[in-house]
């Protein structure tokens, strides 16, 4: 067999000010065929195990082109298509091929294209033809569109949240796929419109329970091959957005559609319930003040970079130093001017600084101080599962009691080595603030005397029922009470 392997992927904010270029594909990932790392990204994945797959099957794996770009604003036009047809041609240089498996996002919406991996899924098909086996693993905060699903035989989701799942997610569609190739299944997907949009962590009840239950009955019930809750991305004003539930049997169709809509239904009637509670800076700071031991950590989950926002939000910060808090370290603040600036003053220089609150109103105001710079360190990373996130270079910065680390690559707050990556032991610390909605939890919790939620500003459209959408749906929960009537 001869398969084919690309990926192309990031999360679109479109209520982002920050544009995405090619520039801002190679500092997150950018591989050219063949040079994928050996680690993967989040939505790279189907390439390092196809590795594996292939080479325990005998079968030749064809690399083409992977790029991911830290989640933002609208993709330029150009760089959209510019990739695209990049791999479109490795894609047709490669053929014959017996399958294309693909690592997407699902959320990506570009200039000029309120469906990017539509319009990919589509040219794909296009080439290969309407026999050859096309699927992809995708990230559940995405869109579920008509068009993508006509292209492509399957899809496989992430199910965790945070996405911790992502390596046995990619095996998954690799099995799928295998056992299609070799004659002994036959996929067939099955979507169901569940109405809603909502936010769905599964590191508490009810979307754990949801989640293990998914798994429970891809184990036990006969030709159920996968199934998947398509989140939806409400930063994303795009026609079909929203979530959904997938179903993929083994030519099963009726099946399929029965339990996704069942399964669907179930889920909208605990709408509501998911996100965990949420609470205001000035709360979020006493819970920090009060605290016997540490470290607290604080999530400033809607200042989240990993959901295409600047992360340089100070509504938090500002609360702690005007209520006298020390012992308190922060990872990580977005300013590349900042960092600039502190790169060249150079390590224990003692400057004035301006830093934060640049990006987009409602995000707090720059934060003066006179600063020491205790660190600087190039191309930072931190741990995400098994894989690496570039912050890019970074600054850590001292003032009153507070340890700041500033970055250049915008990424959200995944681990405690963001911290250790500078120098900064995060466990010796009372309080860490971090930007996160709930990829942190996983790791953090290990290290954590209390978690507190907190709801700072507004640099995110998370209330959907008020978000000014122009093409987003308008019959969906919670924008109507009753979608169903």
């Amino acid at each position: 067999m001869r398969i084919f392997t690309a990926a192309l992927a990031t999360e679109t904010n479109t209520f982002s000010p920050i544009a995405i270029d090619r520039q801002a594909f190679e500092a997150s990932l950018y591989a050219r065929p063949g040079e994928h790392p050996a680690t993967p990204t989040l939505c790279t994945a189907p390439i390092t195990v196809g590795r594996a797959v292939c080479a325990r099957e005998g079968w030749t794996l064809i690399e083409g082109s992977a790029s991911w770009a830290d989640p933002a604003g609208l993709v330029a036009k150009a760089t959209y298509e510019e990739l695209r047809d990049e791999i479109l041609g490795q894609l047709r240089q490669a053929l014959p091929v017996d399958a294309v498996v693909m690592g997407l996002h699902g959320a990506m919406v570009a200039q000029g294209y309120d469906d990017p991996e539509g319009d990919l899924l589509t040219r794909i098909r296009d080439i290969v033809g309407p026999d050859i086996l096309v699927c992809a693993e995708l990230d559940p905060h995405s869109h579920l569109t008509a068009k993508r699903a006509a292209a492509a035989n399957f899809f496989v989701y992430f199910k965790e949240f945070p996405h911790t799942d992502f390596v046995d997610r990619a095996y998954d569609l690799w099995d799928i796929a295998v056992r299609t190739l070799k004659g002994e299944v036959k996929p067939v997907m099955s979507i169901f419109d569940c109405r809603m949009i909502d936010v769905f962590p599964t590191s508490k009840q009810p979307m754990r329970g949801f989640v293990d239950q998914l798994m429970a009955l891809e184990a036990s019930e006969p030709d159920v091959l996968s199934l998947s809750v398509v989140h939806g991305f409400m930063a994303g004003d795009v026609p079909e957005m929203g979530t959904k539930l997938v179903a993929v049997t083994n030519d099963r169709a009726a099946k399929g559609a029965a339990l996704a809509e069942r399964l669907g239904r179930e889920l909208y009637a605990m709408r509501g319930t998911f996100m965990v509670s949420q609470v205001d800076e000035r709360t979020a700071v006493d819970v920090a003040l009060a605290a016997t031991k540490g470290p607290v950590v604080i999530a400033d989950v809607w200042d989240n970079p990993g959901g295409g926002t600047a992360g340089d939000a100070t509504v938090i910060l500002a609360e702690l130093i005007a209520r006298g808090a020390t012992d308190v370290a922060v990872g990580t603040i977005w300013d590349p001017i900042a960092v600039q600036i502190c790169f060249a003053a150079g390590v224990g220089a003692q400057i004035p600084l301006r830093f934060g609150a640049k990006s987009a109103p409602d995000t707090g105001n720059p934060i003066d101080k006179i600063v020491t710079i205790k660190a600087l360190k190039k191309n930072a990373e931190m741990k995400f599962g098994a894989s690496f996130a570039p912050f890019g270079d970074a600054a850590w910065i001292h003032f009153d009691g507070i340890d700041v680390i500033l970055n250049s690559t915008r990424a959200q707050s995944f681990d405690p080595s963001l911290f250790s990556a500078l120098g900064i032991d995060p466990t010796s610390r009372k309080v860490l603030l971090i930007k996160s909605t709930n990829h942190f939890y996983d790791s953090f919790s290990k290290i954590a005397s209390e978690i507190v939620y907190c709801s700072a500003g507004k640099p995110y459209p998370n209330r959907p029922a008020e978000t000014n959408y122009r093409k987003a749906r308008k019959d969906i929960w919670p924008m109507v009470e009753k979608p169903w009537l």
